[in-house]
């Protein structure tokens, strides 16, 4: 019986021990996503200011912040925090302030759709995901030693 267990735990291992040669590729690809997603809303209020600063004024109900302010930091993370986390510089950081953003946005806006917010969450759990366990090898903070 210990030899069929011992085998079973070495198929296992082996099997699942591969599994983590996919860390830096799913990492990177996490990253390039989320940038993605993020940077292309940072373009669209660039693009029209005027109805940014309408949109943050009357429909975004952000906490604590003048809406000028409010919209002038969110276009701002939108398009330097995903350029830092596609590079993987100062990823964990670069990440957790694109969650903030994600988060302040589901708080501000309160007639976002069930699938809107479903969104949000898938993405708030890859941006957990990198923030926790970084950049992975494909990156600058590897490269610097940035933990």
């Amino acid at each position: 019986m210990t030899s069929t267990l011992a085998l079973l735990r070495d198929y296992y291992n082996q099997y699942f021990g591969l599994t983590t040669h996919l860390h830096t590729p799913a990492l990177l690809l996490a990253r390039v996503y989320i940038s993605w997603i993020f940077f292309k809303a940072g373009l669209v209020k660039l693009r029209d200011w005027d109805s940014t600063l309408m949109l943050f004024e009357y429909e975004y109900q952000v906490p604590l912040l003048p809406f000028e302010i409010a919209a002038y930091l969110a276009t701002a993370g939108e398009l330097i925090l995903p350029i830092l986390l596609t590079i993987g510089l100062l990823t964990k950081l670069s990440s957790l302030g694109l969650f903030v953003i994600n988060l302040v946005a589901v708080i501000a806006y309160l007639d976002m759709t069930q699938a809107a917010l479903n969104q949000h969450i898938f993405w708030g759990a890859l941006m957990l995901m990198i923030t926790l366990f970084g950049s992975g090898d494909a990156s600058l903070d590897k490269r610097f030693k940035i933990t």
